[in-house]
């Protein structure tokens, strides 16, 4: 057994630290301040290649394992959660397409995504269906050899920034089987974007896509009509993790803070962090975050191996969000009234950190699938 990653990962990891730490960390909380990023992250983070990270190689990416795109997002989520979004979809958008479109469309929309001027949403949640993905309503009306889409999705992370997307729509009957994915363009006066206001990751551009009539193409359409919903269950194996490891890497931030502050802080004559009170709870955080990150690279070394990552996967994401959260929390309260105030470095972890607990499925929802793959069908909830 090894848990060393290789020298190529290692490289990865310093080549990405040093970039968050050049170009993201000191920003965060102006981004944050502002609910934008600032101008010119987009690009700085394409020229880095972080949206080329899982494009395959003939398509103008990296095509890194799963892995070495984990380390990137953790890295990434140390210096500021919200960027890690646009790098996230194009890792798993990018994927889903890798695997279902044919050629053509591959050439098509792969190198703009790896170039980063193609950035991309992922449009799946409607305002009644959230864990309930395969109830969804929005239509993909017949146009000819085309669709129109109308409806609107909602709670879609980067909307804000999103020039593409990719689009889940029922062109058939109820369940998952009447759900198709379209790859489009969002401009034109056929689809409107509007913000949301959050609690955290307020840069992240979350907002509502809202369709009327938008009308796509058969070359707009990814695999076959009935099989979108398939195919983005699966790319969620992967990015589970990904969002797992992300938590972590919040989590440790704000421990790491709290470690400096018990350190330098002094009463009663000593440091604070000479006081079991004080210092142990901050060791329980630290080992249940490192046994976490464990499970959650676990889930990709599985996927790089062709194995399947999602018992893992999912375990990692009802788990690592509450951990994450509950560290953080415990930084703010040992730091006091400096963890309290929006000026200091964990407050706004602590808003930022909590939205992971329900995206991407919530812990009901990755339980269950845990249950379900555990226990068969005929016997989990």
């Amino acid at each position: 057994m090894n848990y060393a990653f290789t020298a190529l990962q290692d490289e990865l990891a310093k080549r990405i630290e040093e970039f968050a730490g050049e170009k993201i960390a000191p920003y965060r909380q102006e981004n944050d301040r502002r609910g934008t990023y600032r101008p010119g992250l987009i690009e700085d983070m394409a020229a880095a290649g972080l949206f080329a990270l899982r494009v395959p190689e003939e398509y103008g990416g990296q095509g890194l394992d799963a892995v070495s795109a984990g380390i990137a997002l953790e890295k990434l989520a140390a210096a500021d959660l919200s960027v890690c979004f646009p790098v996230l979809n194009a890792a798993l958008i990018g994927g889903v397409l890798a695997a279902n479109g044919s050629p053509e469309q591959l050439e098509r929309w792969l190198p703009p995504i790896a170039r980063g001027e193609a950035v991309v949403a992922l449009a799946l949640t409607e305002a009644g269906h959230g864990t309930d993905a395969a109830g969804i309503e929005m239509r993909a009306e017949p146009d000819g050899d085309g669709w129109l889409l109308s409806g609107e999705k909602t709670s879609i992370m980067v909307t804000a920034y999103a020039t593409h997307a990719l689009v889940f729509a029922r062109t058939g009957g109820e369940g998952a089987h009447g759900i198709s994915a379209f790859y489009t363009r969002l401009d034109g006066d056929r689809v409107r974007k509007e913000p949301l206001t959050d609690l955290g990751c307020r840069s992240g551009g979350r907002g509502r896509i809202v369709f009327d009539g938008l009308r796509v193409g058969p070359e707009e359409l990814v695999g076959t009509p009935g099989g979108g919903f398939g195919a983005v269950m699966r790319g969620f194996g992967v990015s589970r993790a990904y969002i797992a490891l992300m938590a972590i890497a919040v989590g440790d931030a704000a421990l790491a803070e709290a470690y400096l502050h018990a350190t330098g802080r002094t009463a009663f004559g000593q440091p604070i962090s000479r006081f079991q009170s004080v210092v142990f709870p901050l060791v329980e955080h630290t080992t249940l975050l490192h046994a976490a990150r464990l499970v959650s690279f676990e889930a990709l070394w599985k996927a790089d191996r062709g194995e399947d990552p999602r018992i893992p996967s999912n375990m990692a994401k009802w788990w690592a969000p509450k951990a994450a959260v509950e560290a953080v929390h415990q930084a703010l309260l040992t730091m006091g009234h400096q963890g309290w105030s929006e000026d200091g470095p964990v407050a706004q972890r602590l808003r930022d950190v909590i939205g992971l607990q329900l995206a991407d499925g919530t812990a009901a929802a990755t339980k269950l699938t845990v249950a379900r793959m555990l226990l068969g069908k005929e016997y989990a909830p």
